[in-house]
């Protein structure tokens, strides 16, 4: 009948829909607080709906899924840095992680230790709030065990002087599954270096 044939034309389009509103109702702001509660990251997405043909909907809600699932870890991660945590940071680090960083002058470094010395000597020492946004983030899925996510992390905190400032850096996360876990391969960080405590 006609009813049916425009119920099933319009399908798709409205189950789009619900999961857009699904995905963006579970991707509001996160609080982490291994010693404050002062830190928050929230994620600002952008969507652009396209109609789909109803067999490709399963592939779609997991692609979505897989995507918010690199939303969801690279936000504990920014969480673990914000916090000074440097164990939660370990465990969603390769050992062998690279990186290119403005406190690293150009060079690419790699392991941890080079960004241990941050922890123990900066992050960790801040108690001041800090609200870390991430804004219009960009992924790309590599196979089923490996994702790329590119974004703008604006970070607002109070300085030494009691001064609210926002520093802005441009950054692209290399994420790698090994047994179930995601762990960062490699980083780019442009922009403003860590310098929130001083």
């Amino acid at each position: 009948s006609m009813a049916w044939l425009l119920f099933s034309a319009f399908l798709p389009f409205f189950l789009t829909l619900f999961f857009l509103a699904l995905f963006v109702l579970r991707s509001g702001g996160k609080s982490g607080g291994k010693k404050n509660d002062g830190v928050k990251v929230k994620t600002v997405l952008h969507f652009c709906v396209q109609p789909f043909l109803i067999e490709d909907e399963l592939c779609v809600c997991l692609f979505s899924a897989r995507k918010q699932d690199i939303i969801r870890v690279t936000e504990q991660l920014i969480e673990a840095i914000s916090n000074g945590d440097f164990e939660s940071y370990t465990k969603m680090c390769d050992p062998a992680v690279t990186a290119f960083e403005p406190e690293a002058l150009g060079n690419l470094v790699e392991g941890l230790d080079f960004h241990r010395f941050y922890f123990e000597n900066l992050w960790s020492k801040n108690s001041k709030p800090v609200h870390t946004t991430i804004l219009n983030p960009h992924i790309h899925l590599v196979g089923e065990e490996a994702a790329c996510i590119a974004y703008i992390r604006v970070t607002q905190f109070i300085d030494a002087n009691g001064s609210p400032r926002t520093v802005q850096s441009e950054e692209s996360r290399v994420w790698h599954r090994r047994d179930g876990k995601w762990q960062i391969v490699h980083f780019h960080r442009s922009g403003s270096p860590s310098t929130l405590c001083k």
